[in-house]
C-alpha cells in the first residue's frame, strides 16, 4: 500500500462558512415564504453567508418565476446587509433545458440575474455544460464569467445531480486563471481531491475560496477549506460557533464538529437527496417552519426518522451549551 501524507492542520484560521437554506412547504404544498425569509434572516444573523436556489433549496427543480421570486425575497429579506465582509448571498444560476450544446449566452444572462438582484452566482451543472469534453470546461467558465464581477465554480457529484462532474486537478488548475471566478464549491464527498485541490490554490491563488460542500467531513476547514453546505441550513448557529472556535483556537470547536457531523452522518445517507426531508424534520422540530413537507419531487426519509434525529440534536444541543 502507498502511504498517502496527511497535509498539515490549519488551527487559528478564519473560516468562511455559507450556508445553503431549506425552501420550506405549507401544508397544501405552496412555498412557505415567510418561514424562508426567516431562515434566510437566521442563517444571516449567525454570521454565515446565506446561498439560495441551491439543491438544499430545490433550485433545479424550480421554474425560472419561482427562482426569481426566491433572488428578491432573499435580497429584501438581507437589505444588502453582509453577514461576511463582501459577501451578502449567493444563489445558483441554473440554465434549464436538455440542449447539449453549451450556448453561453444563456449561461451569461443566468449569472447576471444573480448579480443583478444584489448576490454572487455560482454556475450550477447544465446539460451544455456537462456535454462539453473535460478539456474545454474551463474556457466555457472563462468565455461566460465576464458577465459579472465575481462568481463561483461548482464541482458537483452526480449522487447530488445528474449532470454534476467533478473536474480533474488540470481543469481546477486553469480555472483559477480567471479572475471572475473567486472560489468553487467542491462536492466529491472524498477529501482527497480537496486536499489536492488545497495545494494546487495555496500555490496559484491563494485567496481562492475552496468550499467543501463534503456534508461526511464538515471537518475539511480544519485543512484549509471554507464551506458551503447543506448540513449547515439545519444549524447555522452552532456552524458559525463552531467557525469562532476554531479561529480562536479553543479545543471545544471539536466537541461542536462532532455533533454536527453525527448529524450529517445520518441525513446525508443514501439517497442522498433525502438529506433535504431530514432538513425539513428539523426545521420543523425547531419550530422554523409549521410543516416538514418537502418538494414533491424530493425523496424522503421512512417513517420514524424525527425519532432517529432527535438524540442526534440533543446531543448537538449540548455541545452548544458546553461552548458557548
Amino acid at each position: 500500500m502507498t502511504a498517502y501524507p496527511l497535509p498539515p492542520l490549519r488551527p487559528g484560521r478564519r473560516i468562511t462558512g455559507m450556508s445553503a437554506v431549506l425552501l420550506p412547504f405549507a401544508a397544501g404544498g405552496e412555498i412557505d415564504w415567510d418561514a424562508f425569509a426567516a431562515g434566510v434572516a437566521r442563517t444571516a444573523a449567525a454570521g454565515l453567508v446565506p446561498a439560495v436556489n441551491m439543491d438544499t433549496g430545490y433550485g433545479p427543480a424550480l421554474d425560472p418565476p419561482t427562482r426569481a421570486r426566491v433572488l428578491a425575497v432573499t435580497a429584501a429579506t438581507l437589505a444588502g446587509a453582509e453577514p461576511v465582509p463582501g459577501w451578502s448571498f449567493v444563489a445558483g444560476a441554473h440554465v434549464d433545458g436538455d440542449d447539449r450544446a453549451f450556448d453561453p449566452g444563456a449561461h451569461r444572462a443566468a449569472l447576471a440575474l444573480v448579480a443583478e438582484a444584489g448576490g454572487v452566482p455560482i454556475l450550477f451543472p447544465s446539460a451544455g455544460l456537462a456535454a462539453l469534453p473535460e478539456c474545454d470546461v474551463a474556457g466555457a467558465l472563462a468565455a461566460v464569467a465576464g458577465s459579472v464581477d465575481r462568481m463561483l465554480g461548482f464541482e458537483l457529484g452526480r449522487q447530488f445531480h445528474p449532470l454534476g462532474r467533478i473536474w480533474d486537478l488540470a481543469t481546477f488548475a486553469a480555472i483559477l486563471e480567471i479572475p471572475q471566478v473567486v472560489g468553487a464549491k467542491h462536492s466529491s464527498l472524498a477529501r482527497a481531491p480537496e486536499w489536492e485541490r488545497l495545494a494546487v490554490r495555496d500555490g496559484r491563488r491563494p485567496d481562492f475560496l475552496v468550499l467543501t460542500g463534503n456534508d461526511l467531513a464538515i471537518d475539511m476547514v480544519r485543512w484549509g477549506s471554507d464551506y458551503l453546505l447543506g448540513l449547515s441550513t439545519l444549524a447555522p448557529a452552532a456552524f458559525a460557533l463552531r467557525d469562532r472556535l476554531w479561529a480562536a483556537g479553543d479545543a471545544r470547536a471539536l466537541a461542536v464538529d462532532d455533533a454536527l457531523q453525527a448529524l450529517g452522518s445520518l441525513a446525508f445517507r443514501d439517497p442522498v437527496p433525502a438529506y433535504r426531508h431530514d432538513a425539513a424534520l428539523v426545521w420543523h422540530r425547531r419550530g422554523w417552519a409549521a410543516t416538514a413537507a418537502v418538494h414533491p419531487a424530493s425523496p424522503t426519509r421512512p417513517a420514524g426518522e424525527e425519532a432517529v434525529l432527535a438524540p442526534l440534536l440533543a446531543r448537538l444541543d449540548d455541545a452548544v451549551a458546553e461552548a458557548s
